[in-house]
């Protein structure tokens, strides 16, 4: 048996090692990264919310509520803000309520495992989330995966695996890595057909797509047809945390079923406050042309890049993949930007598939258009030079 330092070197040799990098001070469109100040591309800050002054205002407003809350919300950790911040987030979502979750790894895992077990059947997008999959595996419920975004494999399996228990389709809204979106609307006209539960994982539209920033299922005109909306309060809103938002009973089964919402301590009352702030702006004029702003700078980026001859891979989304295939090649690219000023990160496996190995920019509001043009420039004549393109 390998021992652990065999297998780090042998993730060397293949590419795969991963380390991580110390960025100092804020987060936004520029940042400082081992003493350098360097564009930033890899940020899920879409909205530039992680540095904007009404949330570290609402920050500093938290902490009158304590530090720490002391708790598990079942126990004695459920304050003011957990329940304004829910009450928040289900006017937000247009649903019944709201329960907060410590990390999108904690909600997807937590919900998944608690409304299915072992004899109902979970049916889930291949390119679907590693929480996803560990919150069905540790459900013991029948797992079933589809071709990506394929509604015909879906009907399917609903028809030949159904079975005769609870059944579960669960889906990103804004797939994570391809920043593709999910067939929604054909996907919610399955549901009702075959008398199950409709799961969205909005972690990368909530506060960015729709009309007013409510999501993938806003931009598709589904928000009354999903059963339990999720998302998170660390990408485009800027703070942490994530959500259910559901019905009365779905929500009150989570407080009583959900295990990685029982057994946490809750989320501090600094964290909260500014999620509370972020829905508000979002919902603001200054939300509204953050949006507009977004949108702009990512046309701007992918005609760049489509001009230059790269394959973005379908993105939809603020979430602008660059494919490149090999998991050496990949690393040289990031590597030869960084060294170029642009902090823009490589992804392989287990992310994705050996062979599909990208760069993935993300695209935020607050970047400036001559910024992503240079950025484009750049990353194409480093793309010339590596054989990319």
């Amino acid at each position: 048996m390998p021992t652990f330092a065999e297998e780090l070197d042998k993730l060397r040799e293949e590419g795969l090692y991963r380390s991580m990098r110390v960025i100092s001070g804020a987060q936004g469109s520029h940042v400082e990264l081992e003493g350098r100040r360097v564009l930033m591309l890899c940020s899920n800050n879409y909205l530039g919310l992680a540095d904007h002054q009404a949330l570290r205002s609402a920050a500093v407003m938290g902490v009158a509520f304590g530090v720490g809350s002391g708790a598990s919300r079942l126990v004695s950790g459920t304050m003011e803000l957990h329940a304004r911040l829910e009450e928040r987030i289900a006017r937000f979502k247009g649903t019944e309520r709201a329960l907060v979750f410590n990390s999108g790894y904690a909600a997807n895992t937590g919900i998944i495992s608690a409304l299915v077990g072992r004899g109902d059947a979970i049916f889930s997008d291949k390119l679907n989330h590693a929480s996803i999959v560990d919150g069905a595996l540790l459900s013991r419920a029948n797992f079933h995966r589809f071709g990506h975004r394929d509604v015909a494999a879906l009907e399917r399996l609903l028809e030949e695996k159904g079975g005769s228990g609870r059944r579960l389709i669960v889906t990103d809204g804004v797939f994570s890595m391809d920043g593709d979106i999910a067939p929604l609307k054909e996907m919610a006209r399955l549901a009702r057909r075959y008398d199950a539960l409709l799961m969205v994982d909005d972690a990368h539209g909530t506060g960015v797509l729709g009309a007013t920033g409510r999501g993938t299922a806003e931009l598709l005109g589904v928000m009354d047809d999903i059963d339990i909306h999720m998302g998170t309060l660390g990408k485009g809103l800027g703070s942490f945390g994530a959500y259910a938002a559901a019905s009365e009973t779905i929500c009150d089964y989570l407080v009583n079923k959900a295990r990685s919402f029982i057994f946490s301590t809750s989320m501090p009352p600094a964290v909260l406050a500014p999620s509370i702030a972020a829905l508000d702006l979002v919902d603001s004029a200054e939300g509204k042309g953050l949006r507009d702003r977004l949108a702009a700078n990512v046309a701007l980026f992918k005609e760049r890049l489509a001009g230059a001859g790269f394959d973005t891979m379908g993105s939809e989304t603020q979430i602008v993949p660059i494919f490149v295939g090999p998991a050496d090649a990949t690393m040289r690219f990031s590597q030869e930007l960084l060294e170029e000023g642009i902090f823009l990160q490589g992804i392989r496996p287990p992310t994705v598939p050996a062979g599909s190995c990208r760069l993935r920019c993300t695209i935020m509001a607050t970047h400036e258009a001559a910024d992503l043009e240079a950025a484009a420039d750049t990353i194409a004549h480093v793309g010339k030079k590596l054989g990319v393109i």
